[in-house]
């Protein structure tokens, strides 16, 4: 009886427990929807020399990064509808990254360039949209304005000043995300795994194994080196290891870089270059950078490389950037190399940047990128459209002009093999035998010497290159290579459609 009573009264206490009376658990998440924004300012210049590109055509500004996406800004001097006739300029924000279904807000803004703030204003900003922010679907999708404004207009405005325009884009990138409660927060501290590695380095305990550079001794720990470096993982445990591995001597490098590698690989992070070099100099600080990304390059260590790569885009200078133009070259790093390029090839810097060693080290290691470089030379000139016209002996070629080409290309096809003349809009004028041309007159030239060689002498070594249709002005033909009949034949041909 007792037992039963004991039974009942604990079985009672469960369905108690269990009752749906008793109050439920209560659980909170929050969706979160916000912005991220961010802004590029495009400037114009040359505004009258765009006119004429042709319909369809842009000028697009450098890609600038918001919301973990690309955009560029694209201006159509010519307006992008053919329907219009060019009688607007038309402007748009594209999506310049791979991306699919990219929700965003935008703002494009013309700049009142006479101070008085009256700006053109088109914006998703600080107002109710009906249908929700604009999508993008892939990439190159565009949301703007074919009619941005009429071109008589805007020639005769304040927002067009000393032949320049001035474009503002904002973009906010549709973010979304859900909070759940947060119970606690504890404050976990970055690692310091790389100091801890440094401070045995330099304790030097448990060292196994040395490097003799040019007359100093490293001591280090083999599985360290063999896990940073793949390099020397085969060096100390491959099947082609060293044999000698308590003392491996390191030849062409100095003992100071490779210091500097050890703390690299020990510390992962760069050491103070003007204190390892006991110089105090911004020069000391490159020239460390320039042999540190050999370093990294000879012993696989991508990130250090690019460390490298990084601090010499920042310090690009006169006295040594043909010295890391050839290491970039020679080490395969792209955009330190467009860096160099862009900033030798600007007028300011060419002809001091060309009086320095390094540049003839660059001409003698690297004689190729020359022709590179007058790529990018003759990319600052200020003429973004070229003429096509025809004067006894000389072709002035139009690259708006489709027909134009069209005719001036079927000529150049049965010049091959022949001596031509180029002259770029930068003035510089190559002769060469014209090897292809294709039909955009991009032009590739054998044989090549320039015209004026006190003035280009850095041209002297480069013997074939290839020149983008839209940097020529001209190209001087061999007389007996024109038929003045054939060619007013074709024209007026052309201008009948047929």
């Amino acid at each position: 009886m007792g037992k039963i009573l004991r039974e009942t009264s604990r079985s009672s206490s469960n369905s108690a427990f269990a009752s749906p009376s008793s109050a439920p658990a209560t659980t909170l998440s929050t969706s979160i929807t916000d912005t991220v924004r961010g802004s590029h300012q495009f400037k114009i210049t040359g505004y009258s020399l765009s006119k004429g590109i042709g319909i369809g055509k842009y000028i697009a500004s450098e890609t600038f990064s918001v919301g973990g996406y690309d955009w560029a800004i694209y201006f159509y001097p010519d307006g992008k509808s053919v329907e219009d006739n060019a009688t607007y300029v038309s402007l748009f924000i594209a999506l310049a990254s791979e991306g699919t279904d990219v929700r965003a807000l935008f703002e494009l803004t013309l700049l009142d360039q006479s101070g008085k703030e009256r700006h053109k204003v088109h914006s998703h900003f600080e107002r109710t949209l009906e249908s929700g922010p604009y999508t993008l679907k892939y990439r190159g999708s565009m949301w703007g304005y074919k009619r941005f404004f009429k071109r008589t207009a805007l020639e005769t405005s304040d927002y067009l000043k000393d032949d320049c325009l001035s474009v503002n884009c904002s973009v906010g990138v549709v973010k979304s995300h859900t909070e759940g409660p947060r119970i606690f927060s504890i404050a976990v501290p970055t690692s310091n795994m790389g100091q801890h590695f440094g401070q045995l380095l330099e304790s030097g305990k448990g060292c196994d194994v040395s490097f003799e550079v040019n007359g100093e001794i490293f001591t280090a720990h083999k599985l360290v080196l063999a896990a940073r470096s793949p390099v020397f993982r085969a060096q100390l445990f491959g099947p082609m290891k060293d044999q000698n591995t308590q003392c491996i001597k390191v030849e062409d490098m100095e003992a100071p870089v490779f210091k500097a590698l050890l703390h690299v690989i020990y510390w992962d992070s760069l050491p103070d270059m003007q204190e390892l070099t006991g110089l105090n100099s911004k020069w000391a600080t490159t020239l460390m950078a320039q042999h540190l990304l050999a370093a990294a390059d000879r012993y696989g260590l991508e990130r250090l490389r690019l460390m490298c790569e990084a601090s010499l885009c920042e310090d690009v200078a006169i006295n040594t950037v043909a010295t890391t133009l050839a290491l970039a070259e020679q080490h395969h790093c792209f955009h330190l190399k467009a860096a160099c390029l862009k900033f030798i090839a600007r007028p300011e810097n060419l002809r001091a940047v060309m009086q320095t060693d390094g540049f003839e080290y660059l001409k003698e290691s690297c004689p190729a990128v020359l022709t590179e470089l007058l790529e990018y030379v003759a990319r600052f000139t200020q003429h973004s459209d070229f003429m096509c016209k025809h004067r006894n002996d000389m072709m002035i070629l139009d690259g708006s002009d489709i027909n134009g080409r069209r005719l001036f290309f079927s000529y150049f096809k049965d010049l091959v093999g022949r001596e031509v003349t180029v002259e770029l809009k930068n003035d510089l004028a190559i002769r060469g035998t014209l090897h292809s041309v294709d039909q955009y007159l991009n032009i590739k030239l054998e044989n090549t010497r320039v015209v004026d060689q006190d003035k280009y002498p850095h041209m002297l070594s480069v013997r074939n290159c290839f020149i983008r249709g839209s940097v020529v002005r001209y190209v001087q033909l061999p007389p007996e290579g024109v038929d003045i009949e054939i060619l007013h034949d074709a024209t007026r041909r052309e201008a009948r459609g047929g």
